[in-house]
């Protein structure tokens, strides 16, 4: 099974990536949180930091586009071409509203004429391999039907699968009788993302589709980084492994961000993922929460690892 670590928007840039790899090697792609092109820019300042190729050194990394406009899509494929990158990801998945309200992410899955005619112009102007994120349908599992139709028109690299529905954000169960049907009709390669939060998931998933050999982990690999690893050689994280990691990543944010606030803000939303490790807890993730000095929350840090019962198979919740 190859495992791709999902785009985490906030989380998952190029810091976060370049310390994940160098402490959990093995996964096979990361994929950036979406770049959004304008109609006069192709990509931001903090965008180009983000795909540029010293920051990201030793991994794969495919980096997703947000658009609804073909031209800007191509557009921003072109510049990507020219650092050195041979495949982009287009984003059908994004829930948000404030992304959706713009007929963008999962928001386009509902004009499924316009995303026929925007496909057809990525494709007939492209420079480079393209896969496909997407979600099963606006509000209806049952639209993926035809949603495939048009996507079995188009070379696509590989369609990764959220089995839910846009109104679903991320409640309810994903959707596998309508992956199932994916696997079994999609013309192009296929690739399953939702809900594989543990070890016991991943292997579920695997006994229930044998035929799928690409899992896209994006919640479950924030929890425990080393997930892929123990799927891979059955190596578990350790207490004293996680700290490292965590002190790197703490140290790694500081060397590139002005100020204590701008970091503890990374690392708080990190441990709303991390803190799944460890048993009865809400003590020091109260003190971890409030922490408005470094020096404060790394004393909260330190209490956490010191008086809370570590659990590798923690999971998120």
């Amino acid at each position: 099974m190859k495992y791709y670590f999902a785009p985490m928007e906030g989380i998952t840039g190029y810091i976060y990536r370049s310390v994940h790899h160098e402490f959990f090697p093995g996964m096979e792609k990361y994929f950036t949180p979406f770049l959004s092109p304008g109609p006069k820019k192709a990509l931001t300042d903090r965008e180009i930091r983000d795909i540029l190729p010293e920051h990201n050194r030793g991994m794969t990394v495919v980096p997703q586009i947000l658009t609804n406009r073909s031209e800007d899509f191509t557009r921003t494929a072109h510049v990507l071409k020219d650092y050195g990158y041979q495949e982009v990801n287009l984003n059908l998945g994004c829930p948000s509203g404030t992304v959706t309200a713009k007929k963008k992410g999962a928001g386009f899955l509902e004009y499924t004429e316009e995303l026929n005619v925007f496909l057809d112009g990525i494709f007939q102007n492209s420079c480079m391999e393209i896969s496909v994120k997407t979600r099963i349908g606006k509000e209806d599992p049952e639209e993926f039907e035809q949603l495939l139709k048009i996507y079995n028109q188009y070379p696509i690299k590989e369609l990764i699968i959220h089995p839910r529905v846009q109104t679903d954000y991320y409640r309810n169960t994903p959707n596998r009788e309508v992956f199932a049907e994916a696997v079994e009709n999609s013309k192009n390669p296929v690739c399953y993302n939702g809900d594989l939060f543990s070890l016991s998931d991943c292997r579920t998933f695997a006994q229930e589709f044998p035929k799928v050999d690409t899992c896209m982990l994006g919640r479950g690999l924030l929890v425990n980084p080393a997930l892929v690893r123990e799927l891979q050689t059955g190596e578990a994280l350790e207490k004293q492994e996680l700290r490292r990691f965590h002190d790197a990543l703490c140290q790694a944010y500081g060397e590139v961000m002005s100020g204590d606030r701008n970091v503890l803000f990374k690392m708080k939303e990190l441990w709303f993922y991390m803190g799944n490790l460890f048993e009865d807890n809400k003590k020091q993730m109260k003190k971890i929460k409030k922490a408005q000095r470094l020096s404060d929350y790394r004393d909260a840090v330190d209490e956490l690892f010191a008086k809370c019962e570590f659990n590798a198979q923690g999971s998120f919740q």
